[in-house]
């Protein structure tokens, strides 16, 4: 494999090994034999399994998401719902997160981590969002960002990482509709509704 496969490979066995076994029980021999390579290529690469779980998953968490501008609050929401749903009802991510932030509460290096990716992430979800809703007038002036931001994401992501209910299309609608209420919204484009049929 050239440098770059290697890198690539390792990447991907590190994630199906945490996935599988936890950060506990992880080992850089495991994380080589997935990925068909020596421990030397992972210590070339990375000092220890903290270097390397800690880069490849903060890699994976900061990950950009594509442009959220639909021109409405709305349909930025709806926009984001769909991502987020994606993102943590992929199989991975449902055994890998929880793994980890029960780790971070016995390893500050993984906790100061992953809190300062959620903290970057917030605030680039705020600035998409609510910061252009603000300025579209369909949000008060007065909208607080981060409570803003935990309102928009809390709910999803208590559902899918820690609840680990499927969600719906029918129940992400209802969830825009829900924040939307929530934040005290102006929506200047609602969404359809089916007409009663007549009896």
């Amino acid at each position: 494999m050239l440098r770059g496969e290697i890198t690539t490979a390792i990447r991907r066995a590190l994630m199906q090994e945490l996935a599988a076994v936890g950060y506990g029980r992880l080992s850089i021999e495991a994380v080589a034999r997935r990925a068909g390579v020596s421990k030397t290529a992972i210590y070339r690469r990375w000092n220890s399994k903290l270097d390397l779980v800690l880069e490849v998953v903060t890699a994976a968490a900061g990950a950009r998401l594509p442009a959220l501008d639909t021109g409405s609050l709305r349909g930025d929401l709806a926009l984001l719902f769909q991502v987020v749903a994606h993102a943590l009802g992929h199989p991975l991510a449902a055994q890998i997160i929880p793994d980890l932030l029960a780790e971070a509460a016995r390893n500050p290096t993984i906790d100061e981590t992953l809190q300062q990716v959620l903290r970057a992430r917030q605030q680039e979800v705020a600035g998409r969002l609510i910061t252009r809703a603000v300025d579209r007038g369909e949000l008060p002036a007065t909208t607080d960002p981060d409570a803003a931001v935990d309102l928009i994401v809390g709910p999803l992501y208590w559902r899918l990482a820690i609840a680990r209910t499927p969600v719906t299309d029918s129940y992400l609608e209802t969830l825009v509709d829900s924040v939307l209420r929530a934040l005290g919204g102006v929506d200047p484009l609602p969404r359809q509704r089916a007409s009663p049929t007549s009896g």
